[in-house]
């Protein structure tokens, strides 16, 4: 035999497909815990219907959903508090970020936000250095000014975005390109 096997294929493809879906069930399911804290009720509560609708979308199990409203909730006493941050931040070029993030350890992911930002010229910025330029509105934040780069820079910056995204506690990255 010479290590040709159908399952040895299947094997790997499916290992690399449940890492991405788990991650995508743990961005959710805090994004659930965090809803629930306002109320466990989906009819009462919008921001918690709307979390619920896009786990159901990626095919979420039921069991990961209700557990994430029990977390929220405060029914399942182990669990770590789980809080909302947003952090600002400069990229390539002096790109402006908004990166919101659900963690259940600031320091940690303040570490890794930085390690990642670091390796691609970024670097975070202090309470209100970013946030001038952009408004929120119901999607997220959105920039008041839009600004231009070079070519390098913007694939830069899309490797940056990237790496930001596959980090776990990281929900949403918003920019003004």
């Amino acid at each position: 035999m010479s290590g040709h096997s159908k399952w040895s294929t299947i094997k790997h493809k499916k290992a690399a497909t449940d890492a991405r879906r788990a991650n995508v069930f743990t961005k959710l399911g805090r994004l659930i815990s965090v809803a629930a804290k306002r109320g466990g009720n989906p009819n009462a509560n919008l921001k918690l219907k709307l979390a619920i609708d896009q786990a159901r979308a990626v095919n979420m199990p039921k069991d990961n959903i209700e557990r994430a409203i029990k977390r929220g909730t405060g029914e399942l006493k182990d669990q770590a508090n789980i809080e909302e941050i947003i952090y600002e931040a400069f990229g390539p070029g002096g790109i402006m970020m908004v990166i919101k993030t659900l963690t259940d350890n600031k320091n940690r992911t303040v570490s890794e936000i930085k390690t990642i930002l670091g390796k691609f010229s970024g670097k975070l910025g202090g309470i209100g250095s970013v946030m001038w330029n952009f408004e929120i509105s119901e999607s997220g934040y959105k920039p008041k000014n839009i600004m231009k780069v070079d070519k390098v820079e913007s694939q830069k910056f899309a490797s940056l975005r990237e790496a930001l995204e596959e980090q776990d506690d990281v929900q949403k990255v918003f920019d003004n390109l």
